[in-house]
């Protein structure tokens, strides 16, 4: 039993989170920063959720968008129908975050490439997605670079767990909503555990602004989990998140928290700041 009297933690309704904070996981470097903490503070039955981030740049999944050219498809998907169409009147109409809103409107060029790299990438179906479009991190990787979503996390997932050498459940997440409606789940990311359909793009996304908005998306689990405890799992660790004050939700949050502009991020700037890429839950006992 670990005595959390001088531990870090914080209590979130009938769980107790412990925050695994490291520096900058860069490309191909283990995740040994994550699994060595995790190994000293984990107890059977507890979870270890991962944001998808660190895992995407530790397996070198980076993308230059600098040396892509936008296609005239790029550039209408930018303009007219990510920042006007969406940002102005499809948006507000379907109540989607302000947020997400005032983001859409101030669109910058560099956008015409980032789309070009998902429609190479995943396609149209991606493509047509306002923002956030196939998990794709645009935030917490260095100068034009982005980061893809992981590897077959669900083989991820179980390899920690092997090397964590405990009863635990280990839960690879990505911000990115998953959504129900007549109880059954979907998202329009790429990949997410059974039992949510996943690979819907944009037409996920819209019936989406239609359901209800769930939370944070599990990509890959160490053993099988019902869909709403890997979904709870997921937005306690968000709710964690959230209260962090060097949060890089957005690719406009990185000047906030880096003083740098986007296409101007180092590794050195990266690591000069606590990242936190893994909470460990633990259910308070009675």
């Amino acid at each position: 039993m670990i005595d959390l009297e001088n531990i870090k933690h914080v209590v979130n309704g009938e769980y107790i989170v412990i925050p695994i904070e490291t520096g900058y996981i860069k490309p191909n470097e283990d995740l040994s920063a994550i699994i060595e903490p995790a190994k000293i503070l984990m107890e059977d039955d507890d979870y270890l959720v991962i944001a998808e981030t660190p895992i995407s740049v530790s397996q070198n999944r980076l993308v230059d968008e600098s040396k892509y050219t936008p296609s005239l498809t790029a550039k209408f998907l930018t303009t007219v129908w990510s920042k006007y169409l969406w940002g102005y009147v499809l948006g507000p109409i379907l109540g989607i975050k302000e947020r997400t809103i005032k983001n859409l409107r101030k669109l910058p060029e560099e956008t015409k490439a980032h789309k070009e790299v998902v429609l190479q990438l995943y396609g149209l179906k991606h493509a047509l997605k306002p923002a956030s479009e196939a998990g794709i991190d645009l935030s917490n990787a260095p100068g034009t670079y982005v980061s893809l979503l992981p590897e077959n996390p669900e083989q991820v997932a179980k390899d920690i767990k092997e090397e964590i050498g405990k009863d635990v459940c280990v839960l690879i997440i990505d911000t990115d909503a998953t959504y129900m409606k007549n109880g059954k789940y979907f998202t329009g990311l790429p990949i997410a555990i059974e039992g949510i359909d996943a690979d819907n793009g944009f037409f996920g996304y819209f019936k989406g602004q239609l359901s209800e908005n769930m939370g944070s998306t599990p990509l890959g689990c160490s053993e099988k989990i019902d869909v709403e405890t890997g979904l709870k799992m997921a937005n306690i660790a968000e709710d964690y998140q959230k209260s962090l004050s060097t949060e890089m939700k957005t690719i406009h949050s990185v000047k906030a928290v880096l003083g740098t502009e986007i296409d101007e991020v180092t590794v050195e700037a990266l690591d000069s700041i606590t990242h936190t890429p893994a909470v460990i839950i633990r259910k308070i006992k009675p």
